[in-house]
């Protein structure tokens, strides 16, 4: 029975993420995230790598509410500082551990979504935007006029650590990273995240498709505040401090900075992005008075010959589409993995041929058999 069951496992793994070099390159990215401590176990590299990990669920998060439902969101440190405040609070005021404030922060993050969702509903484009600039503005406002609470520009220092040791710290952040950006992974390619993407391309069409556009877009904010909620609950425990740079709009700017680079809409480009640029700027350290430079320098480059962001340019070179059921394939294969079509085949005589026609009813319709 065992055997049986290790046996299909390996089947389902093969089939789903060994196929393809993108998702294979994300496994083994994870596997090495997990191993890493045994090359170095330095605090400062563990501290970095572990603070790319929040982001990441950070980032991931939004591009799930802007990338896929095209809700562009520039006050996204909002539901992370709620988060952070919350468990901050919880945690010093009510001596609470980590693992029962940062879900409490997250809630509070929901609850963050619903509120701004509401509002928002009938905004679209630049007024959305500035609408959900505005929230982390006021409730900045909010801090910094009952300090006596909040500790003010202070912020809420000494709280508990998420483990005993650094180490122990790691792999806390690192398992919550892969499990949390898996779930917002699987919520975009299920029936939900079908939903999200006819509201991004056509929210009209989608409501005259029977679609609940209304409650859809709200359960995207809470879904997404709840993910940034985490996020920020990891941060506040594991820096030991929720301060008001945790709603600053630099921190907002910064998560669509890293999700644009890597690729939005993806999921995992946001993830990338975060694991390139944070580093990145860690390593121009040594030379501080370039640091923006060559920060900035990096991501105009990447976006002149990357536009759509790291991750798809990667992905266009490993993986070909089927022109027929449009899965992804591996570049080796000449042949579709799930209809056979074939991946190239050459033109003959101008005449598109099977596998590259153009669509019934287009012009030079004819295929060759």
């Amino acid at each position: 029975m065992v055997r049986y069951h290790l046996l299909r496992l390996w089947r389902e793994f093969k089939g789903e993420i060994l196929v393809l070099p993108g998702r294979s390159i994300l496994f083994f990215g994870a596997v090495t995230l997990f191993l890493l401590p045994l090359a170095s176990s330095h605090p400062y590299l563990l501290r970095v790598v572990s603070l790319a990990c929040i982001f990441a669920i950070f980032a991931a998060s939004w591009d799930l509410l802007s990338g896929f439902v095209g809700q562009l969101n520039l006050g996204h440190a909002l539901f992370f500082g709620v988060a952070a405040y919350t468990s901050g609070l919880l945690n010093l005021h009510l001596g609470w551990p980590p693992l029962v404030t940062i879900p409490l922060g997250a809630v509070a993050a929901v609850l963050t979504g619903l509120a701004v969702g509401i509002p928002c509903l009938r905004l679209k484009g630049p007024y959305l935007s500035l609408a959900t600039l505005a929230f982390p503005v006021i409730l900045m406002g909010l801090i910094l006029m009952f300090t006596e609470f909040t500790g003010g520009e202070l912020g809420v220092p000494g709280l508990d650590r998420l483990a005993p040791t650094r180490l122990h710290e790691y792999y806390v952040v690192a398992t919550c990273a892969v499990v949390f950006i898996l779930l917002i992974w699987k919520v975009t390619d299920s029936k939900l995240g079908i939903i999200f993407h006819a509201i991004r391309e056509d929210e009209v069409a989608a409501r005259a498709s029977g679609i609940n556009t209304p409650m859809y877009k709200i359960l995207a904010f809470c879904l997404s505040g709840l993910f940034a909620g985490l996020a920020g609950g990891l941060y506040a425990h594991f820096m030991r401090i929720a301060g008001p740079s945790t709603l600053s709009m630099l921190t907002s700017f910064q998560v669509i900075i890293w999700t644009i680079f890597g690729g939005i809409a993806t999921v995992h480009g946001a993830v990338v992005g975060v694991f390139i640029l944070f580093p990145a700027v860690e390593v121009l350290r040594v030379a501080p008075e370039f640091r923006m430079l060559g920060y900035a320098v990096l991501i105009i480059l990447v976006l002149r010959f990357m536009p759509e962001g790291v991750a798809p340019w990667v992905t266009d070179r490993l993986e070909r589409e089927c022109p027929r059921c449009k899965e992804h394939n591996a570049f080796t294969r000449r042949d579709c993995r799930v209809c056979g079509t074939p991946l190239r085949v050459p033109l003959a005589r101008g005449v598109p041929v099977r596998g590259e026609g153009v669509g019934a009813g287009g012009r030079g319709g004819a295929v060759a058999g």
